[in-house]
């Protein structure tokens, strides 16, 4: 069966030279992980974390190891995004180097039509750049949409400078992938320090710190109204929706529209706005519940490379208790529909 995979990175030696310093700064932990032994009871027919080196170097090699793996596995398309974080470039090269990136992903989209696409990434820090280069990036370069890595500067993107770009994906009938980042540094000394260096790192990111900021992320973007008012934005959350659908329920019992302001319910809003990817959680209980909650309609596909092996891609989508016609939708069909690929 085919496969697209939406949450595949690339990295860019300029980009990361350029934010590093700023990134930790504000979050020096990231440099603490990686120094254990990896888990060997991991089953081999699940995505594998990559050790940094590794990664990087993968990263960096946007076509010819990546496309080895890809061929290895029986990945047909990844939808390419840049990893890092971007956002904390100094601010008189942000544009610049968003708009390099850029020009690169469509190029490598241009030599290898059949295995790419890409989301854009977008000088974050500068709302009016932003809407300016999403709109080139679509129009002139043939990009899908864009991705976040995380906050786009101290704020989310509900904050009242951000409304004329969340204006602009719905304008252009493009969605918006809010992947994580780093945690608010207050969050993160208060919640997750305190253990040792690499288990305050691993904590504070991608155990739990960074999803539970995308969860807060998306959930603030509903709550602000920017999906009711801009309602052809279509926001992709991965790692099975960042932790928020399983809170619903709950959301909609505590904040009914009443309270909300919204013209509709808080999971009515997500089921018709909100799509979801698995990330390399390759895991039948998060997939029964998206399942039961969205449908295979609202499910796509991604493993989260170079960051994770691609291991396990068909078995799993094989082995889904859905009919064939819903596994599709999963593994390429939603993809295709949602991407106009």
């Amino acid at each position: 069966m085919k496969l697209i995979c939406l949450e595949e990175h690339v990295l860019d030696g300029a980009t990361a030279a350029a934010s590093m310093p700023a990134a930790l700064k504000a979050a020096p932990y990231l440099s603490d992980w990686g120094k254990t032994v990896k888990d060997g009871n991991r089953p081999r027919n699940r995505p594998q974390v990559i050790d940094n080196a590794d990664s990087l170097r993968k990263g960096m090699d946007w076509t010819g190891e990546r496309l080895a793996d890809m061929d290895a596995a029986g990945v047909d398309m990844q939808i390419l995004s840049l990893g890092g974080f971007p956002q904390f470039a100094p601010k008189d090269k942000e544009l610049s180097l968003a708009q390099s990136v850029n020009d690169r992903l469509a190029q490598t989209v241009a030599d290898h039509p059949s295995r790419f696409a890409a989301f854009a990434t977008l000088p974050w820090g500068q709302p009016e750049n932003a809407v300016a280069e999403l709109e080139r990036a679509v129009k002139q370069l043939g990009l899908k949409g864009a991705l976040l890595n995380g906050r786009p500067n101290d704020h989310f993107l509900d904050a009242p400078e951000y409304a004329e770009l969340l204006a602009k994906f719905n304008e252009l009938r493009v969605p918006l992938y809010l992947h994580p980042g780093i945690p608010v540094p207050a969050v993160q000394a208060a919640y997750y320090s305190g253990f040792t260096p690499e288990l305050t790192a691993r904590l504070s990111m991608f155990a739990w710190g960074w999803h539970n900021e995308a969860g807060i992320h998306l959930m603030r973007l509903i709550l602000s109204g920017a999906l009711d008012r801009n309602p052809h934005l279509q926001i992709i959350s991965g790692h099975w929706g960042e932790m928020l659908p399983f809170y619903l329920q709950r959301l909609d019992d505590s904040i009914p529209p009443a309270a909300s302001g919204l013209r509709r319910s808080i999971t009515d809003t997500f089921r018709e706005q909100v799509y979801v990817t698995p990330s390399g959680m390759l895991t039948r209980s998060h997939f029964d519940f998206i399942y039961t909650l969205l449908g295979a309609e609202r499910i796509l596909f991604s493993l989260d490379y170079p960051y994770q092996s691609l291991d396990g891609a068909h078995e799993f989508i094989d082995s889904l208790p859905v009919a064939s016609s819903e596994k599709e939708m999963i593994a390429y069909k939603n993809a295709e529909k949602l991407l106009g690929l």
